[in-house]
C-alpha cells in the first residue's frame, strides 16, 4: 500500500493532506521521513506528529440520514458539518461522495477504500434515487426535454422522471456536482428540496434527519 493511501486510511486526513503532509516531513516510517511514492506494509511503523497511526482492523460503515444545513466536510468554515453529528469514535471514517449543503438523505462513511471506491467509480454503475421539490410545475414539454437530456457546461444530463406538477423522484446513475440543481435551473425552475433515498444498496429506510446506523459490515482492511 502507498504510504499516502494508508496515512488517509488510518489518520483523519484526506488523501490530498495526507500527500502534503509527506511533503512537509510529517511522516516518519520506521524512524526514517517518508517520501511520496513510498509502500508500507502491516510490519511497518508509521508515525504521523511523532504518533503512530495504524490502520482499523474491522472495517466500518455507516448510513447517515444528512440534515440540510450541515457541509460533507470537516471544515465547515463557519458552517455545520456532518461530522459534528458523529461520535469520536466514528470520526476517522471518510464520507463517500456528497450532497450540497441544502440537500439532504443517504450518506455513506466507510473507513473500507474498497467499498468507497466501488461506490464512487463509473464503472460499477450504482442507482441513486432522488426525491425533488420544484418551485413550480414542472410541464410536459420540459420533463421530456430532461429525460432526453439537457447539455451543462460538464456534458449532458439526462434523469429518469417519476411523478407530477411539482414533486418527482428521479433515478440517476452519475454524481456530477449539483448535477439535478443545474438541469433544472437550465429549464428555469429551482430546486426547493432535494433529498437523497438510496446509493446503490445503501437506503434511507427510516433513520432519522441528523441520526446514522450501522450498515453491515464489509470485512477485514
Amino acid at each position: 500500500m502507498r504510504i499516502n493511501q494508508f496515512v488517509a486510511q488510518a489518520s483523519k486526513l484526506s488523501r490530498r493532506a495526507a500527500d502534503q503532509a509527506i511533503l512537509d516531513k510529517r511522516i516518519l516510517v520506521n524512524g526514517q521521513v517518508a517520501t511520496l511514492g513510498l509502500r508500507v506494509s502491516s510490519t511497518d511503523k508509521v508515525e504521523l506528529d511523532n504518533q503512530q497511526i495504524k490502520l482499523p482492523q474491522i472495517a466500518q460503515t455507516i448510513i447517515m440520514n444528512k440534515p440540510r444545513g450541515y457541509v460533507v466536510s470537516r471544515n465547515g468554515q463557519g458552517s455545520h458539518t456532518v461530522y459534528e453529528l458523529l461520535p469520536p469514535e466514528l470520526d476517522n471514517l471518510k464520507a463517500v461522495g456528497r450532497l450540497d449543503k441544502d440537500s439532504s438523505g443517504v450518506l455513506v462513511f466507510t473507513s473500507d477504500g474498497i467499498l468507497a471506491n466501488e461506490l464512487l467509480h463509473p464503472k460499477f454503475v450504482k442507482e441513486k434515487k432522488y426525491e425533488v421539490k420544484l418551485d413550480k410545475a414542472l410541464t410536459k414539454e420540459d420533463r421530456e426535454h430532461v429525460e432526453r437530456g439537457i447539455m451543462l457546461d460538464d456534458g449532458l444530463s439526462a434523469l429518469r422522471l417519476s411523478g407530477e406538477d411539482k414533486n418527482w423522484s428521479i433515478t440517476m446513475h452519475e454524481g456530477r456536482n449539483r448535477q439535478i440543481r443545474r438541469t433544472f435551473e437550465k429549464l428555469g425552475y429551482k430546486v426547493i428540496i432535494l433529498h437523497r433515498t438510496a446509493f446503490g444498496s445503501y437506503e434511507i429506510g427510516n433513520i432519522p434527519s441528523g441520526n446514522w446506523q450501522f450498515a453491515q459490515k464489509t470485512g477485514i482492511i
